[in-house]
């Protein structure tokens, strides 16, 4: 089973456990999502990162051109504000 048929078998699973009232909060910001236009800013597989730095957790600088000099890095996103 690929990773998409496992995510879409779980998403189906959550639907039909979830409250309606909850689902249509769900589908109806995805709605506005999709039609803020977001999506067209989203990167897809294959694009380009730009360069950038950050601190990690011990405060040490961290350039993705040293990670990608030399290896494969993979980025992973929260939200911001919960």
């Amino acid at each position: 089973m690929s990773l998409q048929d496992k995510l879409n078998e779980l998403k189906a699973n959550f639907e039909k456990q979830a409250p309606k009232e909850a689902l249509e909060i769900i589908h109806s910001a995805t709605d506005d999502l999709r039609k803020s236009g977001i999506l067209t800013c989203v990167l897809r597989v294959g694009d380009s990162i730009p360069e950038f730095e950050l601190e990690n957790a011990a405060g040490h600088l961290i350039r993705s051109k040293d990670i990608l000099a030399d290896r494969m890095m993979v980025l992973s996103f929260y939200r911001g504000k919960w």
